[in-house]
Order: C-alpha cells, then sequence, then structure tokens
C-alpha cells in the first residue's frame, strides 16, 4: 500500500467559552463571542480551507459547539468525526500522540482542541513560532512525510485568528 509522502495537519482551537454557567470545565459551553469569532475565522476560510480526510476532537462541549460551526460552514458534514478522549489535554503530548497515531493513510488531518496544547504542537511541529493559539485560531502545517508517527519540523503554511480579521 503507497501513502502519500506530504500530510497535512490543520490545529482549531475551541472558541471563546462562557464562564456564566455553574457547570463543569468539560461542559462549559460557548459564549456569543465565540460563536461569532469561529463563523468569522470558519467564513474566512472557506474555499480555502483542504477538506480532511478525518477529523478529530476533544469531547468538551466547547470544542464540539466550535467544530460544529466550522464543519457546518465548511460543508464538511461527511468527513469522519471523531471524539478523542486524550484530545482534552492541555500540555500537548496526549494530543500529539494521537495525531502520531493516525493511520498514514490519512494525508489531511484536522484537530479541535485546546490550549495550551495546540500552542505546543505549531511551536514544536511548524517553523513560526505562536505566541498564543487564540480561541478560533486557525493553524495550518504541511509537513513531506508519508507517517504521522515520523512528525518532524514542518512548514506552517497559514495561521488565521479573530484579530486578524477585525
Amino acid at each position: 500500500m503507497t501513502t502519500n509522502k506530504k500530510k497535512v495537519l490543520i490545529l482549531i482551537r475551541h472558541a471563546k467559552s462562557s464562564w456564566d454557567y455553574d457547570v463543569s470545565d468539560m461542559k462549559r459551553p460557548l459564549k456569543q463571542r465565540g460563536v461569532s469569532d469561529a463563523a468569522l475565522v470558519s467564513n474566512y476560510l472557506k474555499g480555502y480551507v483542504l477538506t480532511p480526510n478525518v477529523i478529530i476532537c476533544s469531547p468538551s462541549k466547547r470544542t464540539q459547539e466550535t467544530a460544529k460551526i466550522f464543519i457546518d460552514n465548511w460543508g464538511f458534514n461527511k468527513v469522519e468525526f471523531k471524539l478523542i478522549n486524550d484530545v482534552y489535554d492541555f500540555s500537548g503530548s496526549d494530543a500529539l500522540k494521537v495525531i502520531q497515531s493516525c493511520d498514514d493513510n490519512i494525508q489531511c488531518l484536522m484537530v479541535f482542541g485546546h490550549n495550551n496544547a495546540l500552542t505546543t504542537i505549531a511551536n514544536n511541529l511548524g517553523n513560526e513560532y505562536i505566541d498564543n493559539l487564540t480561541t478560533s485560531g486557525y493553524v495550518e502545517l504541511h509537513f513531506e512525510t508519508s507517517s504521522w508517527a515520523n512528525l518532524s519540523l514542518g512548514e506552517t503554511k497559514k495561521i488565521v485568528f479573530p484579530k486578524h480579521l477585525k
């Protein structure tokens, strides 16, 4: 079986969440600004973003709500979507293990997750330093490899944060 010698990793941080409810971190919903920012970024990237083979997402409510906004705006409703507990990670080590364990037949992988995990992954694997992957932030990384397990320094191709569009 031949695998493509290029991999694309798209990292999207969940949108701004609301602290107005007495719920666990896992159940925190988006606030209205988060909904607006997610729509702003996803609409800006419509027509540009590559269709992923697989979308993986943290099981947190705010991350799932963010993913739904992006997926609906991009028409990716038929793309395989997986909720993976280890993406509910704030250091980056568990989320990176999930990415590295992906099937090598996947050329483009989209991950909806959390900070500091996504900033750490973007900085460790990309060639452009990001101080903070903001809420509703989008980072696209390209790699010259046929294996997710062998990811090393790639090229940061695109960074879009809500503040870039306001």
